[in-house]
């Protein structure tokens, strides 16, 4: 009996339960995207997930830090396009505590 060697296998994926959903771990990742990308297709690709799951759970989660966060992230993305030499804004966190 002839024996082969085992195929080699890449990483193991996270659990599909991960990878269908929106952990927060997952929109975080996703904000900072959406930051650096300005758009909301790239920002989610990123993450592994689809532009119309993103707006699904911004619809879902209206009003939370996410949300804020989200218009956050496009308005100083549009600001550093302008005037990419212009000192940062505040987070929305950190604006919530001054």
């Amino acid at each position: 009996m002839d024996q082969h060697p085992a195929p080699q296998t890449a990483a193991p994926l996270p659990p599909a339960a991960d990878r269908a959903h929106w952990t927060p771990a997952k929109q975080r990742l996703f904000l900072i995207a959406l930051l650096d990308t300005g758009t909301v297709a790239a920002a989610a690709r990123s993450v592994g997930m689809s532009p119309t799951s993103a707006h699904r759970l911004r619809r879902r989660l209206a009003g939370t830090m996410f949300d804020r966060s989200w218009d956050w992230a496009l308005i100083q993305h549009t600001e550093r396009m302008a005037d990419p030499f212009a000192p940062d804004r505040l987070p929305p966190t950190q604006q919530a505590r001054q």
